[in-house]
């Protein structure tokens, strides 16, 4: 029996280190055609993939444009790594709490970043 044909794929691997000196959380998140699949291992899935598809295509793949201006303001010290594909498409995305620009990124996508670390549900600007 043949697996079934992928129609939008998404394979992504998520490090995540609260402190710099402490161990690292691993999750994934495996989906096609806009559903989990087996091979998740993230808190909640299914808000990771909304996230997604809301937003990572402007956040792994970005356009062009004027530099933004981002407040000086430090949200913390953890650290995210976000490998893999997203519709078809290789990622490697670091995620920071660093400035306003980097803090609206990791809130934009917290379900994928495992729920830790002040990674809640935010619209992402």
């Amino acid at each position: 029996m043949e697996s079934p044909e992928l129609t939008n794929p998404i394979d992504l691997t998520i490090r995540l280190r609260e402190e710099p000196d402490a161990g690292e959380y691993r999750f994934r998140l495996v989906a096609d055609a806009g559903q989990v699949m087996d091979g998740s291992t993230l808190p909640d899935p299914e808000a990771a993939l909304a996230a997604l598809e809301r937003y990572g295509q402007d956040i792994f793949f970005p356009l062009p444009g004027p530099p933004k201006l981002c407040t000086q303001q430090y949200g913390g010290p953890q650290v995210a790594l976000v490998t893999g594909t997203f519709h078809g498409r290789k990622v490697n995305a670091k995620f920071q709490r660093t400035d306003g620009c980097e803090i609206a990124r990791w809130k934009a996508l917290a379900p994928l970043l495992g729920g830790t670390g002040g990674a809640t549900a935010n619209s992402w600007t």
